[in-house]
């Protein structure tokens, strides 16, 4: 057995009690819902006794996860640092455990563009949180004002655009599926 095999080994034990008493069950509980005896799952939960894939299947069962999600490893990279892009006033940090989903922090200062040809419909889903400020969110025909500490989920394929209210500075996380970032990028490359 490898450091790293270990390593995993020892993360499923802990994963195993940590979701029986995340869910208020004893021992008995949790093993008479996998069906295993109790001895048994004490020595599972303690490393007295060898992780098996049917115990694992099991557990997961009972447990209602995955058995993927029980036996997932331990990323490195819990902190993320930002990527600046300084040309479009933005900070970016991409989410590893979807690399498709990516977070940009925004300062606005200018009020969203009025104009129909200047609003945007592409593929995708946007979410957006106000983290100071009021924002201004012209999605189709509405005007929705999103202040501060307030989220919004669109899909992106309503004609959309964003700003700041009467020109005051707001800053907002934005949060974009791949297709959505990708237009975003496509879009910015062209300022």
């Amino acid at each position: 057995m490898t450091q790293e095999d270990g390593d995993l080994d020892g993360l499923v034990r802990k994963r195993v009690r940590a979701l029986r008493l995340a869910r208020g069950w004893s021992l008995e509980e949790l093993a008479r819902r996998a069906h295993l005896s109790q001895s048994t799952l004490s020595r599972i939960e303690n490393g007295g006794r060898r992780l098996a894939l049917d115990s694992l299947v099991t557990l997961a069962r009972a447990l209602d996860t995955t058995l993927d999600q029980l036996v997932e490893s331990a990323s490195d990279d819990v902190v993320i640092s930002p990527v600046v892009d300084a040309a479009h006033g933005a900070m970016l940090w991409p989410v590893r455990s979807d690399p498709g989903v990516t977070v940009v922090r925004r300062r606005l200062t200018e009020p969203p563009a009025e104009n129909p040809a200047r609003m945007y419909a592409h593929p995708g889903r946007e979410w957006l949180v106000v983290l100071s400020g009021t924002a201004v969110l012209l999605l189709g025909n509405r005007r929705l004002r999103i202040e501060t500490n307030q989220a919004a989920e669109f899909p992106t394929m309503l004609p959309h655009a964003i700003g700041a209210e009467g020109g005051q500075p707001c800053e907002i996380l934005g949060i974009f599926d791949r297709d959505a970032h990708r237009d975003h990028t496509r879009r910015h490359e062209g300022d």
